[in-house]
């Protein structure tokens, strides 16, 4: 089927979408987790053709990201049914006026209708971006990349039993089959069909799909995160959170990528750190990208290089680590600004001044505070999942959640009222 015969499909589903009651979306959310745990074995059997595939051609890091196991699918199933609890945002009244002579303006939320999603190699996107999908009244057409498209697709099968099961017309879940360039360029120019574009993966695709798009785009951020261990810092809770945010899974968005330090710590951290990271590892030993002060006090250890010019503007997504020291907050609040991608940023303190200076200053989607940037996830901030990270400010920023998939409409009800 080509994309322009799904994308029709996908626009004549669309008022059946929004026509759902929160009943049956419900009903259809508990569906589909059923239908991807009765699928565990088909899905596996998929993954592992995408697996052997991409042997040897993608890091060992990013196979991670492909791959799935019995665990994984029941996490997705179950992040599916966390949805079924949280409200439905569609057909609430956000603002409501009534005017003198007795109209009644509603301002309500609806459905944005059909939501296309272009995303790289993780298949648990697949399931998120559906059910968040279904649970908003839209309609789905779901682009995967061609490492991982026998998951997604076995994924998707299993998800469009669980729709046709309840009833419901399976074309509400759509992937498309052609994983070229070809088929991104179809959705980001597909003007009458798609109404809202989610570009979702490495900083090449979003900036093509940012440049090059003619329908509504929402601009999801690559993760440069940065955590800054100020002078007024805990070390031993800084080195637990960096060695969580840098370590604990490096190939996704909301990893750690920049490590910034007072400069009146760093003589005592820095090693600390080196230690905790290199070597007391037996594996996956980070490496240390360090600017020139940093390099002073690190630099006759193992893994540890001077940074290039391009470092403090990269997304490892590996075991990689660029570290920068400052001589004050003003200039960590610099340095950040300077070369975040806004997605999220943190500051390690127990000075209040400071911290309040650094929440107000840094300009990114999440801001933490002693707390580690693995935690900027749809599922942890209570949204049962995400769609992705927004990191620009309008419409949506931030983790992308239910109410992010709607828009609003005014409803004027009168009793023959005339201008």
């Amino acid at each position: 089927m080509t994309t322009l015969d799904i994308l029709k499909r996908a626009k004549a589903a669309k008022i059946k979408a929004i026509l759902l009651t929160t009943e049956q979306k419900n009903t259809a959310l508990n569906a589909i987790a059923e239908s991807l745990e009765n699928s565990i074995t088909p899905i596996l059997s998929a993954n592992e053709r995408d697996l052997k595939a991409a042997q040897g051609v993608i890091s060992n890091v990013m196979l991670d990201r492909i791959a799935l196991n019995k665990e994984r699918i029941i996490g997705m199933a179950n992040g599916i049914r966390a949805l079924i609890t949280i409200p439905d945002p569609v057909g609430e009244v956000l603002h409501s006026l009534t005017r003198a002579d007795g109209l009644k303006i509603n301002k309500i939320s609806v459905p944005m209708g059909v939501v296309a999603i272009i995303y790289e190699s993780r298949p648990n996107v697949t399931s998120d971006a559906a059910a968040l999908s279904l649970k908003s009244g839209n309609v789905c057409v779901l682009r995967t990349g061609k490492e991982a498209f026998n998951s997604a697709s076995a994924i998707v099968d299993a998800m469009r039993k669980g729709l046709e099961k309840c009833g419901l017309c399976p074309d509400l879940i759509n992937l498309v089959q052609d994983t070229t360039r070809a088929s991104a360029n179809e959705l980001m120019t597909a003007v009458g069909y798609v109404d809202l574009l989610i570009p979702r993966g490495g900083a090449g695709l979003i900036k093509a799909c940012v440049d090059n798009a003619k329908v509504p785009c929402i601009q999801t951020g690559t993760g440069i995160c940065h955590i800054y261990v100020d002078e007024f810092a805990d070390l031993n809770m800084a080195l637990k959170i960096i060695e969580n945010a840098k370590c604990s899974r490096p190939s996704v968005c909301n990893a750690m990528e920049v490590c910034v330090v007072h400069s009146s710590v760093a003589e005592k951290f820095l090693p600390m750190l080196w230690q905790k990271l290199v070597k007391n590892r037996k594996e996956n030993k980070v490496k240390f990208k360090l600017d020139d002060s940093a390099y002073q006090i690190l630099k006759d250890n193992e893994n540890c290089f001077l940074a290039g010019e391009s470092d403090f503007d990269t997304e490892f997504l590996d075991y990689v680590m660029a570290v920068k020291m400052v001589d004050s907050i003003e200039e960590a609040i610099e340095h950040i600004s300077a070369h975040s991608t806004m997605h999220s940023d943190c500051i390690i303190s127990a000075n209040e001044n400071n911290i309040s200076l650094f929440t107000r200053s840094i300009d990114s989607s999440s801001v933490y505070v002693n707390a580690s940037t693995r935690f900027t996830d749809g599922g942890e901030f209570g949204l049962g999942c995400e769609m992705g990270i927004s990191t620009q400010k309008l419409h949506a920023r931030g983790p992308m959640g239910l109410k992010e998939l709607t828009a609003y409409k005014y409803v004027i009800c009168g009793n023959g009222n005339v201008r």
